[in-house]
């Protein structure tokens, strides 16, 4: 091995390699994961990657897990500094048996599944409460949190929809991938559809765009159907409103012994450090779970609906132990309501 590269530029390096055949939300979630190592690795005085052993690889094991993170959050890095020793290999500037010495982590179904999930019980208070209250009806955390549970669209998709892909008399919401304006979708043209919501989604969006919408353009000249007075939400926006949205406190004591008035969690900046707060990822995990149960584990329905592959459903939300061949079932799909208990 003739070459030296510090783990930040190994990261770097290979993120710039990713982003050429990989969706920017894809390469964001490597980034991610990929920096926790990186500073890691800076704090413990790990100037390069030849400096990794397998001594490193279960410190490191040690650090996430002692983090208070889930299961499946140590798996993920894991597997993600997995990927970036093969990498390293093969461009020959760390030992070529290093990506070996990294043990994944076997976990059961549950863990998989249970990475801060949305459930259904407190998706339903939380937009009983907003649908109830004249102070929050409409509103973009309200209105987001609406389409984010009865879409169970990933983050990317929701910041991409323009006023345009809304339609209030079809009920229907358009997702597009739109690269060259930036809003992608994670899976690219293959992840074009049209999604139909109840009426209680669309009464919120109506209220959103007739009061609450800033009517300002992006940056592209387009119209976000979700806007801030810059324009187009960033991501970062766009999470703050699911972690301020989904805090208990907003409706009930908080489950923390903490005062809202005087905790610095409802803030904007810090309220992604509520432990009851939830972000848009653990939202659409748990819409996806709500979904299987209100359409009797139909796989193919519910993967087409989020875009998500059939295999990827089966894997961690599937509860069915018998799965029936596609069959089109949008028209008894579209009263989909959070307060429709299943029969």
């Amino acid at each position: 091995m003739s070459r030296e590269l510090s783990p930040r530029e190994a990261a770097d390096r290979f993120l710039s390699r990713r982003q050429q055949r990989q969706a920017d939300e894809t390469v964001r979630s490597y980034a991610h994961r990929l920096s926790h190592f990186v500073e890691w690795c800076e704090e413990n005085d790990i100037e390069t990657m030849r400096d990794i052993d397998g001594w490193e690889i279960d410190d490191y094991r040690h650090h996430r897990e002692s983090d208070d993170v889930s299961p499946s959050t140590v798996k993920s890095a894991m597997v993600s500094i997995k990927q970036l020793f093969e990498f390293c290999e093969r461009i020959e500037v760390v030992d070529e048996e290093l990506s070996k010495k990294v043990e994944i982590p076997k976990l059961t179904k549950d863990e998989e599944t249970s990475d801060e999930q949305l459930p259904a019980d407190r998706a339903r208070k939380h937009l009983n409460y907003f649908r109830d209250s004249d102070q929050w009806f409409g509103t973009a955390w309200h209105a987001s949190m609406e389409v984010l549970w009865h879409t169970a669209c990933r983050l990317g998709g929701l910041r991409g929809l323009d006023l345009g892909d809304y339609d209030a008399e079809e009920g229907t919401l358009r997702f597009y991938h739109r690269p060259e304006t930036e809003t992608p979708l994670k899976n690219d043209a293959e992840g074009e559809r049209i999604v139909s919501v109840n009426d209680d989604v669309v009464a919120a969006l109506d209220m959103y765009v007739a009061r609450e919408r800033p009517d300002k353009r992006d940056k592209y000249g387009r119209d976000p159907l979700f806007s801030t007075r810059q324009g187009r939400p960033s991501r970062t926006t766009i999470r703050s409103w699911c972690y301020q949205s989904t805090q208990p406190c907003l409706y009930t004591g908080c489950p923390h012994s903490r005062e809202r008035h005087s905790c610095e969690w409802t803030s904007r900046a810090e309220s992604g450090k509520c432990p009851s707060s939830r972000s848009p990822h653990a939202i659409r995990t748990g819409a996806i779970t709500w979904l299987l149960n209100e359409t009797d584990g139909d796989i193919e329905y519910v993967a087409r609906r989020v875009n998500a592959k059939p295999a990827t459903i089966r894997r961690y939300y599937d509860q069915a132990t018998v799965v029936e061949e596609f069959e089109e079932r949008q028209q008894q799909h579209t009263d989909l309501d959070i307060n429709n208990e299943p029969a």
